[in-house]
This record gives C-alpha cells, sequence and structure tokens, in this order.
C-alpha cells in the first residue's frame, strides 16, 4: 500500500481532476435515478395482496385508486365534475351517483345503501380508477392534475395521493436535511479537531463520495424516499471517522519524514489498514438488511454499503491529495482541540470494574424488556402532519362518512349471482364493514339490470374476474382491521379460493407479518456477521461475544426508551436501527480492543493496559460519536415525516448511548475477564496475568 500511497500523493492533481470530472455523470445519475414513495411496493411479490394488485391492473386496466369527497355541488354539477375528471390522462374510470343511476333519479327513491353510500348531506362521493400503479410518476401527475379540476371543494384520499404528497414533502425537506448535518457536523469538528479549515476539507471529501454514492443508484434503476433521505445524513455520520483516521495518522508520519508525500503515502498505508477493519463491520451491518423479505431492507442496505465502500476510496484517494494540495493552509490554521485528557475519569472507570459491570447487568434487564414491549405503527400517512391534503381528506371521509379505509375484492367473474349475493351479504355482516358493493348486488337488488350502464359492468367485471367494493369503519394497519380482513377472507375462501382481498389495509397487514419475521432474521444475521468480523480481526473467541454484547446493550437501551417515554417507532426503524448501529459504533470497542491487546502482548499489566486503551481511544470515540450524533440529530428534530424523523432521532441517541456504553462497561470487562479473554485469543496465551504495579 505504501507504492499506491506514493502515486496517490504525487498525481494529488491529476486525482483531483478525475475527481471533479466524475462528478459530471454522477450528477446525471442522481437526476435520472426514480425515487419510489410506496412502502408498500416492496413486499414479497408471491403474496395474495401483490398479485391481486398485479390483476386489477392486467385485467381491468386499473392499478391506483382513490375516493373524492365533493362538497355542496348539485347532481348535475357533479355529473360535469365526473366527466371532467375522465378526461385526466391515466384516469381509467371515474364511479359516482350518476354513473350508477340516471341523474335525473331523485336520490330518495333509491335504496338506503346506495344513497348513504355515496351521500351525506351536502358531500358526494367518487371512486376514481387510474390506468396506473399507486407511485407511478403518471399516477402522481394525475393526481395533481384532479386536485386542480376539483378545486378547493374537494378532496383527495388514497394511496397515491398519499404518495403524491408525500413526495412533495420529502423534496422540500432533503435540503434542509443535509444543510442541517452539514452545519452540525462543522460545528462539532472545528471544536474538537486541530484546525479550523479541516473539516471543510472532510465535509467537501464526503461530500463527493455522497454524490457518487447517489449517482451510481441509477444502476439499481430505483431507491425508496426513505434511502434517499437518510443515505446523505448517514453517510456522513459513518464516514467521518475514516477522515479523521488518516489525518491523525498524517500527522504522525509528518514528524518522522521531511516531505510530506512521503509522510502521506505512510499515512495511506497505515489507514488503508485499519479502515478494512473499521469499514467492514459497518458494511456487513447494512448488508445484513439485504436479507430482509421486504426489499425495502435490500434497497437501504445496498445503497449504505455501496456508501461506506465508496467513503473509503475517497478517504484513501481525493482526501489526501486535498489535504496536500492545502497543507500550508491547514499548518497556518491549526489550533489546539479541546478535548480534555479525562485522568480523573479514566481512572475511576478502571478502578471500579465490578460497579460498572453490576450497573450493566442491572440496566440490561429493563433495556431488554422495554425493546420488546415498544410500540410500532404502521400506519405510514397516519404518522404525517395533520395540515397536509392528504390527512385532511382521509379525517374528513372518516369524519363524515364513517370510512377510515376501502378494500377490494377479486372473484371468479363466474361465480353465480347467488353465491355473489350471498357472499356480499356475509361480508355485510362482518364488524366494521359499513358497505358492500359488487356487480351482482346492484343486478339483484330493486335496480333492474338495465339502468345499469356498460360503462359500470366493465369496471366490475372482466373475463376472469370481478370487483367488489368494501368499505370499512376501522383504520389501516389497526388490530381491528386486521381481525375484520381474516373474517373477510375466510368467508371469501368458501365461495372463491382463489378469490384476493387488495388494497392499503391488506397490504399494510402483510407487511406487519413480514417485517415481523425479518427482524428476527435481520438481527441475527447483522450479529453473526459482525461477531465473525471482530472474530477474526482479533483473534479471539471472547472478544466478540464482550463487545457485541456491550453495542447490543446499547441498542437495547435505545430502542427500549420509546417503550418508557410512551412514543410509537415506525415499523421499519428497528429493523435498520439495530443493525445501524451495531455495524457503525462497534468500532468504538474495536478500537479500544485493539490498543488493548497492544499493550498486553507489550508486557503491561491489565490494570494500565486497560487504562491506557481508555485514555488513548477515548478522544477518537468521542469524536466519532459527536459527529454522528450532530449528522443526525438536527434532522431529527426538524423532518415532519415521523420515519425520517425518528430514524434520525434513534440513531442520534444511539451514538451516544454506544459512546457512553464503550466508554464505561468495555475497560470494565477488560478487568474483570482478562484471564479469560488471554486464554481465548491468539498470541496473548502467554501473557501472564499480573497484579497492576503502577497505577498511571
Amino acid at each position: 500500500m505504501v507504492k499506491f500511497g506514493s502515486f496517490i500523493a504525487e498525481k494529488k492533481v491529476l486525482i483531483l481532476i478525475v475527481c471533479i470530472i466524475l462528478l459530471i455523470p454522477s450528477v446525471y445519475g442522481i437526476i435520472n435515478t426514480r425515487i419510489n414513495y410506496d412502502m408498500l411496493t416492496y413486499l414479497p411479490k408471491d403474496m395474495d395482496t401483490v398479485k391481486g394488485q398485479d390483476i386489477l391492473l392486467n385485467d381491468f386496466g386499473k392499478g391506483a385508486f382513490s375516493i373524492i369527497i365533493v362538497n355542496g355541488m348539485k347532481p348535475y354539477q357533479i355529473s360535469q365534475l365526473r366527466q371532467e375528471i375522465e378526461k385526466i390522462d391515466n384516469v381509467a374510470s371515474v364511479i359516482s351517483y350518476d354513473s350508477l343511476f340516471d341523474v335525473t333519479i331523485p336520490l330518495e327513491i333509491l335504496p338506503d345503501k346506495y344513497r348513504e353510500a355515496f351521500n351525506k348531506d351536502d358531500e358526494t362521493l367518487m371512486a376514481v380508477f387510474f390506468d396506473s400503479s399507486t407511485s407511478a410518476d403518471e399516477t402522481i401527475v394525475a393526481i395533481q392534475k384532479l386536485r386542480q379540476v376539483t378545486g378547493d371543494n374537494c378532496f383527495v384520499t388514497g394511496m397515491s395521493a398519499l404518495v403524491t404528497d408525500l413526495k412533495e414533502l420529502c423534496e422540500r425537506e432533503e435540503p434542509i436535511y443535509v444543510g442541517l448535518a452539514v452545519i452540525l457536523a462543522t460545528i462539532i469538528m472545528m471544536i474538537f479537531l486541530d484546525s479550523w479549515i479541516l473539516p471543510f476539507i472532510f465535509l467537501a471529501n464526503i461530500g463527493i463520495a455522497v454524490l457518487y454514492n447517489l449517482g451510481t443508484n441509477i444502476f439499481i434503476g430505483e431507491i425508496s424516499y426513505i434511502t434517499k433521505a437518510l443515505s446523505a445524513v448517514l453517510q456522513l455520520a459513518v464516514t467521518m471517522d475514516y477522515s479523521i483516521f488518516l489525518w491523525h495518522s498524517y500527522c504522525e508520519r509528518k514528524s518522522e519524514f521531511s516531505n510530506k508525500e512521503t509522510a502521506m503515502a505512510q499515512a495511506i498505508s497505515d489507514t488503508f489498514v485499519s479502515l478494512i477493519g473499521s469499514s467492514s463491520t459497518t458494511i456487513a451491518g447494512f448488508l445484513a438488511l439485504c436479507f430482509m423479505s421486504f426489499t425495502l431492507g435490500f434497497d437501504l442496505g445496498l445503497v449504505m454499503a455501496k456508501g461506506v465502500l465508496l467513503g473509503v476510496i475517497c478517504c484513501i484517494t481525493t482526501l489526501p491529495a486535498t489535504i496536500l494540495v492545502f497543507d500550508k493552509a491547514l499548518e497556518k490554521t491549526m489550533h489546539k482541540p479541546v478535548i480534555p485528557k479525562f485522568k480523573k475519569f479514566t481512572k475511576l472507570v478502571v478502578n471500579h470494574p465490578i460497579i460498572f459491570f453490576i450497573v450493566f447487568v442491572i440496566l440490561a434487564v429493563p433495556a431488554y424488556y422495554g425493546n420488546r414491549k415498544t410500540e410500532i405503527y404502521y400506519d405510514i400517512g397516519g404518522s404525517l402532519p395533520r395540515d397536509l391534503d392528504y390527512v385532511i381528506a382521509n379525517t374528513k371521509l372518516e369524519e363524515d362518512f364513517d370510512m377510515a379505509s376501502t378494500h377490494m375484492l377479486l372473484v371468479d367473474s363466474h361465480m353465480s349471482a347467488k353465491d355473489a349475493i350471498n357472499m356480499l351479504d356475509e361480508i355485510k355482516s362482518v364488524d366494521g364493514v359499513k358497505v358492500a358493493l359488487g356487480f351482482n348486488s346492484l343486478v339483484g337488488s330493486s335496480i333492474p339490470e338495465e339502468i345499469i350502464p356498460d360503462s359500470l359492468k366493465d369496471v366490475l367485471k372482466s373475463d376472469k374476474y370481478q370487483l367488489m367494493l368494501i368499505s370499512s369503519k376501522y383504520k389501516v394497519a389497526s388490530d381491528e382491521v386486521n381481525a375484520q380482513i381474516e373474517n373477510i377472507n375466510s368467508i371469501v375462501k368458501k365461495y372463491d379460493k382463489n378469490g384476493m382481498l387488495i388494497g392499503e389495509a391488506p397490504c399494510t397487514k402483510d407487511m406487519i407479518s413480514v417485517t415481523d419475521h425479518d427482524f428476527k432474521v435481520v438481527n441475527a444475521i447483522s450479529i453473526a456477521a459482525v461477531f465473525v468480523i471482530i472474530a477474526i480481526s482479533t483473534k479471539s473467541l471472547s472478544l466478540p461475544i464482550l463487545l457485541v454484547s456491550v453495542i447490543e446493550f446499547a441498542v437495547f437501551v435505545n430502542l427500549g426508551i420509546p417503550y418508557y417515554s410512551g412514543v410509537a417507532l415506525p415499523f421499519i426503524a428497528p429493523i435498520c436501527i439495530s443493525t445501524i448501529q451495531l455495524g457503525s459504533t462497534v468500532d468504538y470497542a474495536i478500537l479500544m480492543t485493539t490498543r488493548y491487546k497492544k499493550e498486553r502482548m507489550d508486557g503491561k499489566s491489565s490494570y494500565n493496559a486497560a487504562l491506557i486503551a481508555l485514555r488513548t481511544s477515548m478522544p477518537s470515540i468521542i469524536v466519532s460519536a459527536l459527529g454522528f450524533f450532530a449528522a443526525t440529530y438536527g434532522v431529527g428534530l426538524y423532518s415532519d415525516i415521523d420515519m425520517i424523523s425518528s430514524m434520525c432521532s434513534l440513531m442520534a441517541r444511539g451514538a451516544i448511548l454506544s459512546m457512553v456504553s464503550v466508554l464505561l462497561i468495555v475497560p470494565s470487562m477488560f478487568r474483570i475477564f482478562d484471564k479469560i479473554i488471554c486464554k481465548t485469543t491468539i498470541g496473548m496465551g502467554s501473557i501472564k496475568n499480573k497484579q497492576f504495579d503502577v497505577q498511571a
């Protein structure tokens, strides 16, 4: 690696020119990478709810579905509005009162179930079907045009309306996320590093790596809005350490070599070894997310693992070149770092290992319990700001029409009219079902089949399937609606074993079962992967157990706090946080352990080895953790999207909890388990366990 380092040092200007040129395709890639705002598209493709969505699109030419609440319009105005809506691109069909019956038929003579299903006081409902999928770009444009056509007196609900509002909110907030992360991280680095302009060089280098990462996402095709919102902030927080490693190594080597290029070549060689060990656990943590069957994990895990790898590459190429170019400016702006020596604190920790270990064991119980009991929510729309158009419309639909969700049912088009009517009658009797409508329920009623328009028949029937609509009083992701879905499915299977219940609530129910399984799988894989990496790097069987247990303790505390504070977390947070916090903060423990091993193998007592390891690694751990905290905390406070806000707040708190756990518990474990560590670690078996002889 010294030869490679020499090449980078000698060709520093060329490296920077190539670096800048590569930003052009990166920006192109960022612009042309599609962003997905629909969480339900990440469900496994073999689920009935997902298959049903495909059938609805392929057989009926209908993908997305929205309900519009029309306020204060006369029947003839509603008819005109329906015709205007039908002209919008990608609107497949519209079902309203006047599409069911002639507009001249008075509402009063209609059966109660149809009048109440579509009308209440001066409000009327319309059901709009689109010929594109829920989160397709075409659907989002259609929703925007639909809102323009309907005006202020109409309210648009449905997943596509949610996706549209979420996209606008994300695009408005994302630049502020990055700005907050950069400003707060800069403040932390300016205080705790030893140069005033060094933070700007670090951030420029990390910014380049972020742009490369986001640009190469074009090869994936599309990424989720969660990935887009978090990737830049998370990459900044996680890879900041690598820049600090290189800088410290360069400063040490400058005192040994008069030539700065030679010093940098040596620093690159030294740093590369550290980066491999440091980044491998982080990458392993992110790659564990790729094993989720809910493929949002693959999306986030792959992008972030790629980001860490690109961060490492930039750290040993563009960063050394930039430092060398600005070396004189860096020397002129040096200052003393403000981190104290913590001599009394380190002595306190190392002198009382039993006390800190007992505290660790005692706190582990409530932390684990809280982690298991923390409430999880799955209703994405319910966590959005109250003044969002989608939330206003949904609230109005629930309050005025007692409709909190809508299911769609696909059954065999050749089902007899008698069976279809009986099935719908049974469904209507299920708790929380307000209305259940289908072609046969209309024909079999007092309404003559002749007055049912052909356009409506085309909406509700195809060659293979017929479509039925079920409105529910229960909210998406609630226990009540999940029980309702199970009851409806059991009824449907009696009449058609291939029948499929689809819609937001059924898909969300599937998401609940899938992510619950994913959490267990991903957590086990991430722990196993990190364990193996630590075992290989430390050549020990006991050290991986000790280090992973400390970070897992910090994870449990982090995810347990919401239970005791009465806060519900978004469903994706526990899965992602457990792997991200483990992979990115176990480095703190590895850094201290590496120094402890070195001192013990040099003949130091367990006491002095633990003391030196704590004192020397403490500044790096504090700067790293505070940088991680700064990069994520501001986003957590600012964001109106609770899924992003919660995850950033958890990551910020997790960095501090991991730092505190490592600084207090790991040295205590070195003291208590020194004999076991020596016996189970290659190269330490011959070390004699001395009593500490010097209290440094």
